[in-house]
């Protein structure tokens, strides 16, 4: 490919990236609907956020099949249009119920674009440069939730449903991948090369579980938990959204020079940078500046663990099973997003007697760093040797497919 066609694909995995932002776009309004729908649990309003991930987990497996039926940017332009109807629907009725149905049904479009933007990007870049340019993808994605979560908080002032219109973006989106991503086909699938998972896609998948588990408890409460002068503050939640977002643009560039630091501990470093953040936010809850570093270390966290848990599961299989592999990965990640708002308020019930943010922070802290001393033990278990340094994997896995497909759109 000559660099016209990479700077398309790029654009291309940009706009998919947008698409997977759209999941934070009611985030900086969520105290303004707990307000407003007095009558509804809590954890609902939370769900708003993570509800996406139900049927996101589902799609996500599904599409990992679907790839050798329908071409991937038939797909992806499929579910650019369902983020973009999905997100204008609440507009028909004053209903939560029917907010959150749409928020739900946004889900097909999440899982698609969540899986199929490393498939994306695993299937044109190789090596160092695959590693780069999911780091793009990373940064693209934290881009896209410092729109959409800065618009969403400023639009959402006068009222949270002028929020909806941020996700104009999934139309957007369409256009952009319509004209810039090339359509190769379908996925082939030999003799020699079978749609195959191993240990290293699920002991990854595994972490992205407990990543996300615990990190989307910044979202989800960060809204009701600013306190003081700053409570009840919808610009402020959302300027806090966008710093998180925002630093998960400078991890993803910078994500080549970190790994060369990290190495194999990379996705437990990317924990620990939650535990950092989550202990900001529960001793200063009043404190704009150092709610913003807190918000800027949990943003570090994601930006640093997905792109390099995409790259370890996407160079640990054969190019044919990519997909299926990041869409293993997806539902493990959606499946730690759905179920947190309930296990993390029950378990604060549990403990505390009573739902606040500063316990459930507490818990997620605590939890995160216990999955951190789990990560740094599962990547010196051998065979956990990260190929995303080495480059020697993808080499290996790339078949004759593979290049012949790269040839026919240079």
């Amino acid at each position: 490919m000559n660099n016209t066609q990479k700077t398309k694909i790029i654009l291309a995995i940009v706009a998919i990236s947008f698409i997977q932002g759209l999941q934070y776009c009611v985030s900086p309004v969520l105290g303004q609907i707990q307000e407003h729908y007095l009558d509804i649990n809590v954890s609902l309003v939370q769900m708003l956020i993570t509800a996406p991930a139900l049927l996101s987990m589902i799609v996500a497996l599904i599409s990992g099949g679907l790839v050798v039926k329908i071409s991937k940017k038939k797909l992806l332009l499929f579910a650019a249009l369902v983020a973009g109807v999905t997100g204008f629907l609440p507009y028909l009725a004053d209903s939560f119920w029917l907010l959150f149905i749409s928020r739900t049904l946004y889900g097909i479009a999440l899982g698609l674009a969540c899986t199929l933007n490393t498939a994306v990007v695993a299937e044109f870049f190789e090596g160092d440069e695959r590693v780069s340019v999911m780091g793009i993808q990373a940064a693209s994605i934290g881009v896209g939730m410092v729109i959409i979560t800065t618009l969403g908080g400023k639009l959402g002032s006068p009222g949270f449903t002028y929020s909806y219109l941020t996700n104009i973006i999934g139309f957007l989106s369409f256009l952009v991948l319509a004209a810039m991503l090339p359509d190769t086909g379908v996925s082939k699938v030999t003799q020699t090369e079978k749609i195959r998972l191993n240990k290293r896609v699920f002991q990854v998948a595994f972490l992205g579980f407990l990543e996300f588990l615990f990190l989307i408890t910044f979202t989800t409460n960060i809204a009701m938990h600013i306190s003081g002068a700053l409570a009840g503050d919808s610009s402020v939640s959302g300027i806090l959204t966008g710093v998180f977002s925002g630093a998960q643009i400078v991890m993803g560039l910078a994500l080549g020079y970190v790994t060369k630091v990290t190495g194999n501990a990379t996705l437990p470093v990317a924990m620990l940078s939650f535990v950092a953040g989550a202990a900001l936010l529960i001793l200063f809850p009043s404190n704009l500046p150092i709610l913003l570093a807190a918000a800027a270390l949990c943003g570090f966290s994601q930006g640093m663990f997905i792109p390099q848990a995409m790259v370890d599961v996407a160079n640990a299989v054969r190019p044919v099973a990519t997909a299926m592999a990041s869409a293993c990965f997806t539902c493990a990640m959606c499946f730690g997003q759905l179920v947190s708002p309930s296990v993390l308020n029950a378990i604060s019930r549990f403990i505390y007697g009573k739902v606040s943010t500063s316990n459930v922070y507490t818990i997620a802290g605590i939890g995160m760093a216990a999955s951190a001393a789990a990560g740094f033990l599962m990547m010196k278990t051998p065979g956990s040797k990260s190929p995303a340094f080495h480059g020697t994997m993808e080499k290996q896995s790339l078949g004759p497919a593979k290049h012949k497909k790269v040839e026919e759109i240079q």
